[in-house]
């Protein structure tokens, strides 16, 4: 295949104009407005509860850069940025963080890397399924050819290798490509640029290293192992046996001797040294929080000292870089005469994905940069029609920009070090003590509703005792009466939080207090259109028994709800969380029927009750569901924790012959309704409490934050009145498993602040009566509008598939009418609410 197809002529043409001169981003793009204080914003909380206290400047770059490598001139950097819409290269000055130059391109992922006489830069095309060729001359990037893997018949052929880490070979003339879906290594003659040979590798291979006697290294993403080559001397690779590292082996070093490689495994909160000589594993070299589960620093990107006796980890969740002084085992050289425990801790920005240590300094990237902050100025409404012009910079993945800091910390210790590690535990709130669970009221029942991506203005902003913006409010308490209803008898929360940014990380951060670094680093791809599906449920992994059992990338280490659920031996019912249909067709009508896609979640999971799936009615699931609770009442034997998905509040925008979205909010309200209503009649409800909350607040605007979203808590012991605390999903989590006395899933639950203050006593027994919305549930959209004409080009198959801006534009008009579009904002002192 040759690079000098029509298709990377093409592409050359288009991408010419953006390489050759300076740029930086747009300051509009990176607006730190005002918020509830006048404090920095970097100390503002995150929706995951955490507060930033980087130990140096945070100097503003694209998003989620996944990639860093030091130019050749040693006054810059290069960074590969993965964003939302936001794909390409930066050069960027060391010193002050300045962007000297940016290069957008159609698709990148993860692979970065120089030639060894500084002249070439190669970056991996992601989904183009092509690396770009740059020459490097005078600290500056010019495309000049690509290398394709493989050839696309147009411009929106999804990529099937989607190239990822690179490296090349010891003498440079070939250059070794993880191709991560095609779970394979390609092996391009870069005279030629052509591929000369693929061997397989395991599942989604991720890095490669080249050891000094030419052999090959790949981490796999999806396994347990590194894939290993010998090399001929053609560069030509021959497989030997995969060496075993653990889950999830992602970022990989070798030290400067070349006789060790440092690989992260990300979702297990550890980084192994594995010795090349013997083929195993020497060294562990642990840095999960203080005290929980072993899961949720992620480390995901490593880095050595000069003389490679210190490992500096990027903790993406911990928004740290941790510190290891290295033993003579671990680290491979004679000084090193550390103990391979954890030293310390330098807080960064939210997400760190790359580090580099050069000398005396210690250079960070960040994925999600300075974290939540406001953007009251939303964009004027633009005709639905327009499909052409280019999504607001308001929509959820959007206000996520990158970071870059550079502080001379390499050689810190003592009380410098201690300092920054006290600072990374209070942001993180490891220094406040786990306390034991207080006495809740007794209940014996949970069920845990789980809806899709409303904020809390959109439904709740109406509700004067609380802080909402009724302007904002798509759906008031005439559409939603069983909403606003329940949050009247049973409390308003009008700082909840969810952590998420979307469906992906939304269902996740739900059912397992936390998303790995395979679905933080896929999702802005998976939602710019830029390739690879939607297979953060266990969709991918959800045929037979056998594929259910296969490393699931996507999946929490320690699993999810229901299985600290198994663990504890108590009862689980799920009604559509996780669940895939049965029949072979999944656009079916009439499918067969649903199953789980983890193994104890399909043995338990109700066979019939819809998931995600627009063309089945709420009022169908509630059906199902109160059927059920019949059957539990004649047997005086309810489940002792039930998830149930009430999806209908995404809703189909303005597809003709849908729901309207009014509709389709009355339909998902009355079934919540109903719900309580049936519940609060039968024997459980004295020993029951339901908590409703959205999987994410993608889909609206909201005056405080995109992420604040409407929680209810409903039982007889729930306190009324507003409640004003700052929560989140993963406290929501931590109540839970507290009334259930279950272990903690990650450090989110594990630290979360469970919420112990909303309950009173005697209980009300009270029975609760469903409202009827005003709105009729069969009201349908028409057809021949824009937004019929818009919305018919969305794909609504799959939660979020469609684009978030011109999705939640359809909403507005459908709902607001020729009211202008506010646009999202996001508060960035969340710290105010506790």
């Amino acid at each position: 295949m040759r690079s000098s197809s029509l298709a990377s002529t093409l592409l050359l043409a288009m991408l010419a104009s953006s390489c050759g001169g300076s740029a930086t981003i747009d300051p509009s793009m990176r607006t730190n407005a005002s918020s509830a204080t006048d404090g920095d914003d970097s100390h503002g909380r995150l929706p995951t509860g955490a507060r930033l206290d980087p130990a140096a400047p945070l100097h503003d770059v694209a998003p989620m850069p996944l990639a860093m490598v030091a130019a050749p001139e040693h006054d810059r950097v290069v960074l590969l940025a993965n964003g939302w819409r936001d794909e390409g290269i930066q050069v960027v000055e060391r010193s002050t963080g300045r962007v000297l130059q940016t290069v957008k391109l159609p698709a990148v992922f993860l692979g970065l890397v120089f030639s060894a006489d500084g002249s070439t830069l190669y970056v991996s095309g992601g989904n183009s399924d092509l690396v770009y060729v740059f020459a490097w001359r005078d600290g500056a990037a010019t495309l000049r050819d690509s290398i394709v893997l493989q050839a696309h018949a147009n411009s929106k052929t999804d990529g099937v290798r989607y190239p990822g880490g690179m490296a090349l070979s010891r003498d440079g003339r070939s250059l070794y490509v993880a191709e991560n879906l095609s779970d394979s290594i390609a092996v391009v003659d870069v005279a030629t640029k052509r591929v000369v040979q693929r061997v397989a590798t395991e599942r989604y291979p991720y890095a490669v290293t080249v050891v000094p006697d030419g052999s090959v290294l790949v981490s796999n993403w999806g396994a347990y192992h590194l894939s290993t080559y010998s090399a001929g001397a053609d560069n030509t690779l021959m497989p030997r046996p995969p060496i075993y590292v653990g889950r999830h082996p992602s970022a990989m070093l070798l030290n400067p001797r070349g006789n060790r490689v440092f690989v992260a495994l990300a979702s297990l909160d550890r980084v192994v040294s594995v010795d090349l000589a013997r083929r195993r594993v020497v060294g562990e070299l642990l840095d999960p929080p203080p005290a929980g589960p072993g899961e949720g620093s992620t480390p995901n990107a490593l880095a050595l000292s000069d003389d490679g006796t210190r490992l500096f980890v990027a903790e993406a969740d911990a928004n740290a870089v941790a510190v290891f002084d290295l033993s003579r085992a671990s680290s491979g050289m004679a000084a090193g005469n550390g103990d391979d425990l954890i030293a310390g801790r330098i807080p960064t920005g939210w997400y760190p994905t790359a580090v580099l240590a050069r000398g005396a300094e210690l250079l960070v990237a960040v994925g999600k940069g300075r974290g939540t902050r406001a953007n009251p100025d939303g964009p004027g409404p633009r005709d639905a029609r327009d499909r052409k012009q280019p999504s607001a910079p308001n929509s959820t993945l959007a206000q996520i920009s990158g970071g870059f800091m550079s502080a001379p910390v390499t050689g810190a210790s003592g009380a410098t070090l201690a300092s920054f590690t006290a600072r990374v535990a209070q942001a993180n709130g490891w220094n406040v003590p786990r306390s034991a669970a207080q006495h809740y009221p007794p209940f014996e029942h949970v069920i845990y509703v789980i809806k899709e991506n409303r904020t809390y203005d959109q439904i709740l902003g109406d509700m004067t005792h609380g802080d909402g913006d009724s302007s904002l409010t798509y759906f008031p308490r005439a559409n939603t009466p069983n909403h606003h209803a329940l949050a009247d008898r049973f409390g308003l929360f009008d700082r909840f939080f969810v952590n998420a940014e979307v469906s992906p990380d939304g269902h996740n951060w739900s059912v397992g207090a936390y998303t790995t670094d395979y679905l933080q680093k896929t999702v802005p791809i998976n939602y710019s259109s830029r390739g690879r599906n939607y297979e953060y449920e266990g969709a991918r992994f959800a045929g037979d028994v056998s594929t259910m059992v296969q490393e699931d990338p996507a999946a929490p280490a320690r699993g999810y709800l229901w299985n600290l659920v198994q663990q504890k031996g108590l009862t689980f019912r799920n009604y559509g969380e996780f669940v895939v249909p049965s029949s072979a067709d999944p656009d079916d009508v009439l499918p067969a029927g649903y199953r789980g896609t983890k193994p104890f979640l399909a043995a338990h999971t109700h066979p019939t009750y819809p998931g995600y799936d627009l063309k089945k009615t709420d009022q169908r699931r509630m059906d199902l569901w109160i059927a059920e609770l019949a059957e539990f009442t004649k047997r005086g034997a309810m489940p002792a924790l039930e998830i149930v998905r009430l999806p209908n509040d995404h809703t189909a925008g303005g597809r003709a012959g849908n729901p309207t979205p009014r509709a389709y909010l009355a339909d998902n309200d009355l079934a919540l309704g109903r719900m309580i209503e049936a519940l609060s009649r039968s024997p459980f409800w004295k020993n029951t409490v339901v908590f409703v909350l959205e999987d994410d607040a993608q889909n609206g605007p909201d005056h405080v934050d995109s992420h604040r979203s409407p929680l209810l808590v409903i039982s007889p012991y729930t306190r009324p009145g507003t409640q004003h605390r700052f929560a989140n999903t993963t406290d929501v989590l931590r109540t839970i498993e507290e009334i259930l006395g279950l272990d903690a899933l990650s450090q989110f639950d594990h630290y979360g602040r469970a919420l112990r203050d909303i309950w009173s006593a005697p209980p009300d027994l009270r029975p609760f009566v469903a409202l009827t919305p005003s709105v009729s549930l069969t009201e349908q959209n028409p057809g021949g509008t824009p937004a019929a004409r818009e919305s018919s080009m969305l794909d609504l198959r799959i939660e979020d598939a469609a684009d978030e801006d011109r999705f939640n534009r359809i909403l507005w008009a459908a709902v607001k009418g020729r009211r202008p579009y506010p646009g999202a904002r996001r508060g960035a002192a969340l710290e105010a609410f506790r």
